[in-house]
């Protein structure tokens, strides 16, 4: 680890009165003698019992601004660990501490390397969520894991699993863990995660406690109408004549889209451009293109997620993609992509122009045919149908069933999977059931979609605390200000702000 990444944790851990400057000082010369077998420095502080392991995570968590998770009290089903082979956790230091529908919980020394959750997320088709572990901790837990699996264990445990855990697994010892058969296993929560108990403080202390999340009054039928700003797409101009396609540009290289946008209005096509997934996912729902051109890569989401939500909803399914990408390369990242994700036509950076030309009549001339694989309906009736699932819904939930609330809404975000209302409202039955980490997810859909909404920021800023990710809660609360409906709240918010800073 660079000794720029030391210094800072360093100083949180001497401001947090754990360790002295001495202390540090010692232990950043004691590494500097030992080059290329150094341990990072939290690891090397607890390994030399200067500082406890819980400390050590609470001041890394505050460096990287991710929860962090104590390795020794987990409890993993091993079957999970199918996701990532031992090689790659060895190599980047990673491990998959819980498997959860489309989403992966993964321990990890550096958090901050998006190469290797990029990947991972792309390998396994699910949304990977950090957690910073201790090097050596997670040096330990990767080796016992991966050897349990081998032994045809069911769990690996870690060595101060809570008797709670145990109990909740349904297991009294851990020789009774390793046999237990894996269709008796019960579902695990979320992992452990390290939260600072000065900030759990602080939030219990504010006016938006954590139980505003799911308090379904006027919220559940009530949602703002998307900003005006979002209504109009000052780069788009009129809807293409009868011979011109509308033709959506996402990437974040501008001389990428000047480039395409020049030769595409050349051949009398009308070009709208976006540099970044929010902006091209909003843009996508404001104008339905003939045509999406996407880059594999992207600021704030990636092309690879665009792709998935587009081809799994009902309205916006017949949209074919052309995708670029500079990373992923060869025939078979090709077909992988055109059978997982939808797409039409894939290109490598750096290409010709003719090959764009080329995939693009092509993947015009499929646009009939994957309309005609659609429910054959209007696509006003598309949204009604999605009203129709929000209503239900919201009746189901009054009626007290909310599971059956939760489905009828599932259903209505896959027929229009851009429909913030039903984000929203998912989310807030989530948060009813206690569902921490799927109401985050719906909230960041709501919130990509109508990034105003007051409520839905608010909420995510509370989930965010709970969660323990600290420096999200605080950017979410710094949103809440500028979209605060009364100068009251505002106020109320910037105090909870200052006890959080």
């Amino acid at each position: 680890m660079p000794n720029d990444d030391k210094k800072p944790l360093g100083r949180i851990l001497i401001k947090q009165k754990l360790v002295s400057e001495h202390q540090i000082d010692t232990a950043l010369r004691d590494q500097s003698k030992s080059a290329g077998t150094q341990r990072p420095l939290a690891s090397q502080l607890t390994d030399a019992g200067v500082i406890q392991e819980v400390d050590a995570l609470r001041a890394l968590s505050e460096q990287h601004g991710v929860p962090g998770i104590d390795l020794g009290q987990i409890a993993i089903l091993l079957e999970h660990l199918a996701v990532v082979p031992r090689e790659m956790c060895e190599m980047h230091q990673i491990l998959p501490v819980l498997l959860r529908d489309d989403r992966v919980f993964l321990a990890m020394a550096n958090p901050k390397d998006k190469r290797v959750i990029d990947e991972l997320e792309f390998v396994t088709g699910k949304k990977v969520y950090p957690y910073i572990g201790l090097t050596t901790a997670l040096s330990r837990a990767i080796a016992a894991a991966y050897d349990a699996k081998a032994q045809g264990d069911t769990y690996y445990l870690g060595p101060r699993v809570p008797k709670e855990t145990l109990a909740q697994l349904g297991i009294a010892t851990k020789e009774e863990a390793r046999h237990m058969p894996s269709d008796r296993a019960p579902a695990i929560g979320a992992p452990a995660v390290v939260v600072d108990q000065a900030m759990k403080d602080s939030s219990e202390e504010a006016n938006f406690s954590t139980s505003d999340f799911g308090n379904l009054g006027s919220d559940i039928s009530t949602v703002a109408a998307l900003p005006e700003e979002l209504r109009a797409a000052p780069s788009a101009g009129p809807r293409a004549n009868a011979a011109g396609k509308l033709v959506m540009i996402v990437d974040d290289e501008e001389d990428i889209r000047k480039l395409l946008k020049r030769v595409f209005v050349e051949k009398g096509h009308r070009v709208i451009e976006a540099d970044r997934g929010h902006l091209a996912l909003r843009l996508v729902k404001q104008h339905v293109p003939d045509l999406l051109i996407l880059d594999a890569m992207l600021p704030e989401l990636h092309g690879f997620d665009i792709a998935r939500r587009l081809k799994g909803s009902e309205k916006y399914g017949a949209i074919p993609i052309i995708m670029i990408s500079a990373v992923y390369r060869g025939w078979r990242v090709a077909e992988d992509l055109k059978a997982s994700y939808g797409i039409q036509e894939y290109l490598e950076k750096p290409f010709r122009i003719a090959d764009v030309v080329n995939a693009a009549a092509r993947a015009l001339a499929q646009a009939p045919a994957l309309q005609s694989k659609l429910p054959e309906r209007d696509p006003e009736m598309l949204s009604g149908d999605a009203e129709r699932a929000l209503n239900d819904g919201i009746a189901a939930y009054k009626a007290g069933d909310i599971d059956q609330a939760i489905s009828l809404l599932r259903a209505g975000s896959h027929i229009d999977p851009l429909a913030y209302r039903l984000h929203f409202h998912l989310a807030l039955l989530y948060g009813k059931k206690g569902l921490l980490y799927d109401g985050i997810n719906e909230l960041e859909k709501a919130i990509e979609l109508n990034p105003k909404h007051f409520a839905a920021l608010k909420n995510l800023a509370v989930l965010y605390e709970k969660a323990g990710f600290k420096h999200r809660a605080i950017e979410m609360w710094e949103r809440c200000v500028h979209a605060a409906p009364d100068g009251d709240t505002r106020t109320q918010i910037k105090e909870h702000l200052m006890r959080l800073l």
